[in-house]
């Protein structure tokens, strides 16, 4: 026990070596690191960007989403940039505390991305299930509790396995073969019997994933179930598509961390467990922008107003055929839905007409009179 102690007051920091020293090697993986945390960093501005900007993109999905665009930054952030400056500068040293700060930050914010992917199918829920109530259910205030429930909860989750990871004490050599501090890796280098706790906080936190899981699978059988009784095929196909990219998301993000963390337990190659671990630090933070947004169809439209203040050319179809029934005259288009997708308008603004939103492509319209002319809105 003495020798523990003394063990764990000497170290003061790890070596990260999970990659060869060979130099040819590292610069590819410098390269490829540095690549693609570039691809990630300004496909998450962009969409953080676009959601705040464009009046359009202002309801509660685009609102949840800009969040999950952020935790993407800084999960990314959190391992990336120590790797690229240690390739650099050729040294494979953290600080203990900089191990703490990083195995803290990951979980949290890995942790926090997984309660807000739950929230965001709820929120789906909500709007496909019960789009007459959906303002209200999805209000303003409840959206921010349901924001900050997500990021506290993330708190809680990286504090207790940062806190059951250092409570242990470590008797082995302060080298971690991977390219950042990771709690399975770390845990190979502590005393033998003094990981209980931190398989206790694990064994926890995968059961209530499991719960946050099965919660997810509900919300998507009664999704299915709404969806299979819209008549036209057409419609059905345009409400699955609003949530087939939360699908994606959530399959990516629960595949990676599981088979990382199985691997991490599996008595198989160092090199096979590394390449898990870019797997799951890499591929979602920079392919959610992909899969998620830059594939939306409102997205593209607001890229396309703020790169040219162009349209795509099937909504200027549908404006320029509108406008040359009513005679050329100006036409006003609704906050409303593309087709047969339930009508999801911005907050604060429950039926308000925007100019130039998105355009009803099923012919669902009425002429409303104004004292500013004719409107064109969804036939009640």
């Amino acid at each position: 026990m003495m020798e523990a102690l003394t063990n764990m007051t000497t170290v003061t920091e790890f070596l990260l070596v999970g990659f060869p020293d060979d130099q040819v090697l590292q610069s590819v993986c410098v390269t490829l690191f540095f690549l693609v945390y570039l691809v990630a960093l300004m496909g998450n501005l962009l969409i953080i960007a676009l959601t705040s900007i464009d009046q359009r993109l202002q309801s509660p999905m685009y609102f949840f989403l800009k969040n999950l665009s952020l935790i993407d930054i800084c999960y990314i952030s959190v391992t990336v940039p120590k790797f690229i400056m240690n390739s650099l500068s050729n040294t494979h040293s953290i600080s203990f505390w900089g191990c703490v700060s990083q195995v803290f930050l990951v979980i949290f914010l890995a942790g926090t991305e997984f309660a807000l992917l739950l929230v965001m199918s709820y929120d789906r829920y909500a709007a496909i299930c019960h789009p007459l109530h959906y303002e209200v259910i999805m209000n303003r205030g409840t959206c921010m509790q349901m924001l900050t429930a997500a990021w506290l909860s993330g708190c809680l989750y990286g504090s207790l396995h940062t806190a059951g990871t250092f409570s242990v004490h470590f008797c082995g050599p302060n080298i971690v073969h991977q390219f950042f501090c990771d709690i399975p890796s770390l845990l190979t280098l502590s005393c033998p019997g003094e990981q209980i706790l931190e398989y206790i906080f694990i064994i926890v936190s995968c059961c209530f994933a499991f719960i946050c899981f099965v919660l997810m699978i509900v919300s998507y059988i009664h999704i299915f179930a709404i969806i299979l009784r819209i008549p036209s095929a057409q419609g059905r196909l345009k409400t699955f598509s609003t949530c087939m990219p939360h699908l994606t998301v959530v399959s990516l993000f629960l595949s990676s961390g599981f088979i990382s963390y199985l691997g991490s337990t599996s008595p198989s190659s160092s090199s096979l467990n590394l390449f898990i671990s870019v797997f799951y630090s890499l591929l979602p933070p920079s392919l959610n922008p992909v899969i998620y947004s830059l594939r939306n169809r409102d997205m593209k439209v607001a890229l396309g107003n703020i790169l040219g203040g162009k349209m795509n050319g099937e909504s200027l179809q549908v404006v320029l055929g509108l406008a040359e029934s009513l005679g050329g005259r100006a036409i006003r288009l609704p906050a409303g839905p593309v087709g047969d997708v339930p009508w999801t308008p911005g907050w604060g603004c429950p039926r308000d007409w925007v100019e130039g939103v998105r355009v009803p492509l099923t012919g669902r319209f009425s002429l409303i009179g104004s004292p500013s002319g004719q409107t064109v809105g969804p036939a009640v």
